[in-house]
């Protein structure tokens, strides 16, 4: 990881894949076929992408229950305890409807509906993501959602990783398809013989499946577009190096794409986690890919003071803030943009990606400045209430007409100034 100063300038380099067009092309054509020949296409491109010949799409009573015969009873333990902590967490989120009267007999109010269905990716390949199912899921659930339909694609003999079917199974899911891809998205969007359209999809994929997330956006809703996963670590001399370098490979580790940063006030701790980071990477297994990252996309800054840290972690905007400082609760005030903040050390980033309970659903690409992690407002919707009484309408009705008027809308001004005449 390459040490510089502050004063030379702070930034993520950031890997920002938008797809290009032959992609965007093949997707379209996916989603085509899909909205097409329903069924039969999503078969014929699982078999084509992932190599699985599939008679069913759902996945099976039989092969859930063969699920929980291949995992222990402490890891079966252990997924349990982490859903019951995210779904704590998540109903202190609820949103309850909420009205308002006046003398006037005025009643104004928001009425707070759960979307009625969603549909959740949880990505495979190379690795089994079970912790994407709770994170996903267990917000929806929390809101009031009635049917999650999910989605994950198979390995080439048309099975899907054991955790992620417990998971799933664990927080309540009825519908699991082994499928993924872009059609794995335009069965969601539009449905199929077999799979019922929804109204939101969210959760994170490939290239292909967030293309797919971008088109069909409009049709239903998405949660976001996910970047590369992304790390920032504040530091000040007290900080434990070793502590700071097996966190910024833990982010490392996801992608070569990724990117892991340390702001700090110590020019000794810059080079001891630098030395850090080349110890650790020698025997970790994902090396390969955590080196690269490292390379590519790491970064040491060193900087005054801490308020320059912040201020820089302020510009950078990351999804995954760690604030290992002596104090670590005097700088959270200050902070204004980051995905989730992690105080003192022993609230490594993984805590959160896992077990405490706050959402790994994070925005990345600087997102942070505007935009919040996965939580239970994202499936739910608000309408908002009106009711006004003749003698509100008497009190008010001119103004609504004059402003009418104002733009132009004389049948907007004529269907309050009918009502007016009534009530003389």
């Amino acid at each position: 990881m390459k040490i510089v100063n502050r004063n030379e300038g702070i930034s993520i380099k950031r890997s920002i894949e938008q797809g290009t067009e032959e992609q965007r092309q093949a997707v379209l054509s996916i989603l085509s076929q899909v909205k097409a020949t329903g069924d039969e296409a999503v078969k014929e491109n699982t078999k084509k992408f992932d190599g699985a010949d599939l008679t069913e799409l759902r996945v099976s009573t039989e092969e859930i229950e063969r699920a929980y015969t291949d995992l222990t009873d402490e890891l079966i333990t252990t997924i349990r305890q982490a859903a019951k902590n995210i779904q704590t967490f998540h109903e202190r989120q609820r949103r309850q409807s909420w009205f308002t009267t006046a003398e006037d007999g005025t009643m104004l109010g928001q009425k707070v509906t759960p979307l009625d269905s969603v549909g959740v990716y949880v990505p495979g390949g190379k690795a089994a993501y079970p912790s994407s199912v709770l994170m996903n899921v267990i917000p929806a659930i929390a809101a009031g959602v009635q049917r999650i339909a999910m989605v994950t694609p198979p390995d080439s003999n048309g099975n899907v990783p054991s955790g992620v079917l417990v998971a799933a199974n664990e927080v309540g899911v009825t519908e699991i398809f082994k499928i993924g891809g872009a059609q794995a998205v335009a069965a969601l969007a539009y449905g199929t013989e077999t799979i019922a359209p929804v109204d939101k999809i969210v959760g994170p994929g490939n290239i292909f499946v967030a293309l797919a997330k971008r088109e069909v956006f409009g049709i239903v809703d998405i949660d976001m577009i996910a970047g590369p996963s992304e790390i920032v670590v504040l530091a000040d001399e007290h900080a434990n190096p070793a502590y700071v370098a097996a966190d910024l490979l833990s982010q490392a580790e996801h992608d070569e794409r990724a990117s892991a940063v340390l702001v700090t006030t110590s020019s000794a701790l810059a080079e001891r986690v630098q030395e850090e980071v080349k110890q650790q990477l020698v025997d970790l297994p994902r090396a390969e890919i955590a080196a690269t990252s490292i390379e590519d996309y790491g970064m040491i800054y060193v900087v005054d003071h801490l308020s320059e840290a912040v201020e820089a972690v302020n510009e950078l905007a990351p999804e995954h803030l760690e604030i290992m400082v002596e104090e670590p609760m005097t700088l959270l005030g200050k902070i204004r943009h980051a995905g989730a903040i992690f105080l003192g050390p022993y609230s490594s980033e993984p805590v959160g990606d896992y077990f405490a309970g706050p959402n790994h659903v994070l925005p990345t690409n600087g997102t942070a400045r505007f935009s919040s992690p996965l939580s239970v407002d994202d499936f739910i919707k608000k309408s908002s209430v009106i009711s006004y009484s003749k003698e509100a309408l008497r009190q008010n009705g001119n103004s609504i007409v004059a402003l009418a008027k104002l733009e132009g809308l004389d049948a907007h001004a004529r269907a309050v100034e009918l009502r007016l005449e009534d009530l003389k």
